[in-house]
């Protein structure tokens, strides 16, 4: 049975707090709630599921956003019409990353702001992050453009960043000839 999940809002103290590293093993709790935000992230992917249970669109969410302060993230990316990879990464770290900078062009959205935000918000081209599976195993992902931008932005979410935070203020958009806008 489908459970939508109820997510903080961006007036939420919490969401600017740094969460904690998670030891393993991970409780069955934790297992349950990545489970259930792969499910609502999938749904939310679907426009049949995402009109029958109102969800707004979403690749990815942050255990923080739920009201959990722990370092675990779940990005649910729709690589085929109708298919999709779950990652699951506990304690991720990015440890390297592109020179090349690239921005969202229709910009950023976040399922724990309820608003329409103007402006880019500058990521790494491709990044490789390293963290464990649900089941405390080492693993390491390489991840360019799109998904390179959801991994920021939940990881952004563990250490109490928003994407908002990262928009030039003076000078919100960029054009083709300043950054590639994808």
């Amino acid at each position: 049975m489908f459970k939508k999940l109820d997510i903080l809002d961006e007036k939420d103290k919490l969401l600017r707090q740094t969460s904690k590293e998670v030891t393993f093993p991970l409780s069955k709790e934790d297992k349950k709630i990545i489970q259930q935000i792969i499910d609502h992230l999938t749904y939310s992917q679907i426009e049949e599921y995402e009109e029958k249970y109102d969800l707004r669109p979403g690749m990815g969410l942050a255990f923080p956003q739920l009201g959990l302060l722990k370092r675990i993230i779940v990005v649910v990316y729709e690589y085929n019409e109708g298919k999709f990879d779950n990652y699951v990464i506990i304690n991720p770290t990015i440890v390297s990353n592109s020179k090349e900078l690239i921005a969202a062009e229709a910009g950023e959205g976040c399922l724990s702001v309820n608003r329409e935000v103007e402006g880019h918000v500058p990521r790494f081209a491709r990044v490789t992050i390293e963290g464990f599976d649900e089941d405390g195993n080492k693993i390491r992902v390489r991840a360019r453009e799109d998904l390179s931008i959801a991994f920021q932005h939940e990881i952004d979410h563990l250490n109490g960043i928003l994407f908002y935070d990262k928009i030039n203020k003076n000078k919100p958009f960029f054009n083709e000839h300043e950054m590639r806008l994808i």
